[in-house]
């Protein structure tokens, strides 16, 4: 890969294709309003199911593609992928009903969790150790920007060309990146290191997987950090709109806030080689509960309006700052042990931890009552279980032999 890929244009590849899942979620936010009065006029909510239908398709996708990449490699399974996407994309731009977005939209995930797995077993393929979570911290930024800056992008889409054009900027986006790993990026999993599909293989290898105490904590601890950045994601739209009566201004905040919190992943990939993973993501999951239990508390005092709105983009800020500091760590901490299944690890890893992520903000999600109540309850609660968990790794750690 030397030859033909800097380390910094590797890097943003791969960050592109992180990029890939967070973009085609977020940016539909701003359409949901236009798309359910247009194709569900008798109930608007219904186009909410846009956003989940992905997830489900995304979260049956990331079971497959980790072990057809470790059987046929890594490229020709993004290429699958992006066909699929790029297809799906397609059939929803022209769709005139909304169940038919909703199938393309499953589809579409489907595909998505290709560029999204496989990107991970890339990594794990060509680096290991501290060097290894350096370049997922970096890549990761993008995964915690995107969710930001994604709906005043979707919303620039939708002045200009409409809710549909949206789906056209999809298949901009994975033509581009197909392009770009075809050219540049050569196949990074050897022929004689690969595992072909047999069930017995897929038993053996998640067993394995879940034998690692390491490895389970940290699927655990991704989980719960995921979701608390999907319960924010969920519930901030009606917390500008409602709380704040923000809601014109909503895509230009979050633009704010991905600049300001972007600087994570940075801060990480300049720490973590010294630091460590593990004490990085145990560091941050502290602060963030120090931060949270503190903006509980100011939200039941008598601030002024605006100082309430400077409160909440402060909390957001850090939230999605924390995203950055703990997502990337936590995947290469699972990943370690598992090189020789990095594909199979990649795809388990994300599914559980997506889908128990997304599983977990729904509910929390509907039970927004015009207060931060459930918000801030929410995000203390999964931080506090996630701190404890961590904490239990370092003993365990401590316990194995140097």
């Amino acid at each position: 890969m030397a030859n033909r890929m800097s380390k910094a244009e590797f890097i943003a590849l791969i960050a592109m294709m992180f990029a890939t899942i967070a973009f085609s979620i977020d940016s539909m936010l701003p359409a949901l309003p236009e798309i359910g009065a247009q194709l569900s006029p008798d109930d608007i909510n219904r186009a909410q199911l846009i956003l989940t239908s992905f997830v489900l398709g995304m979260g049956i996708g990331t079971f497959f593609t980790g072990p057809l990449s470790d059987a046929i490699g890594r490229k020709p399974v993004i290429y699958g992928g992006a066909a699929l996407y790029v297809t799906a994309s397609a059939v929803a731009w022209a769709s005139s009903s909304l169940e038919l977005v909703l199938i393309a939209r499953v589809v579409q995930g489907l595909g998505a969790a290709g560029p999204r797995v496989v990107a991970m077993a890339i990594i794990r393929d060509l680096y290991s150790g501290r060097e290894m979570a350096r370049i997922i911290s970096i890549a990761m930024m993008i995964f915690t920007l995107v969710p930001a800056a994604a709906p005043m992008l979707g919303a620039g889409v939708i002045a200009l060309f409409g809710w549909r054009g949206i789906f056209v900027s999809f298949i901009l986006f994975a033509l581009v990146i197909i392009s770009w790993m075809g050219v540049r990026l050569p196949e990074s999993l050897a022929r004689e290191n690969r595992r072909p599909i047999r069930l017995p293989l897929m038993i053996s290898a998640t067993k394995e997987m879940f034998s690692h105490p390491t490895v389970r904590l940290s699927i655990m601890v991704q989980t719960l950090c995921m979701g608390v950045l999907f319960t924010m994601l969920t519930m901030v739209q009606p917390v500008y709109d409602v709380i704040h009566d923000r809601a014109d201004s909503f895509p230009f905040w979050f633009g704010f806030v991905a600049l300001m919190s972007g600087s994570a992943s940075l801060l990480n990939a300049a720490l973590v080689v010294r630091v460590g993973m593990r004490r990085m993501v145990t560091w941050a999951l502290g602060g963030q509960i120090l931060i949270t239990a503190s903006v509980m508390a100011l939200s039941a005092t008598q601030l002024s309006p605006d100082a309430s709105f400077a409160l909440f983009v402060f909390w957001q800020t850090m939230v999605f700052f924390m995203a950055g500091v703990t997502l990337g760590n936590l995947n290469a901490i699972a990943m370690e042990p598992m090189g020789h299944i990095a594909g199979m690890a990649a795809s388990v890893i994300g599914s559980i931890s997506t889908v128990l992520a997304a599983a977990i903000a729904a509910p929390i999600g509907l039970l927004f009552d015009g207060s931060l109540t459930p918000l801030t309850m929410g995000i203390l609660t999964m931080c506090i279980i996630a701190f404890g968990l961590m904490v239990h790794m370092g003993r365990i750690e401590d316990r194995l032999p140097a």
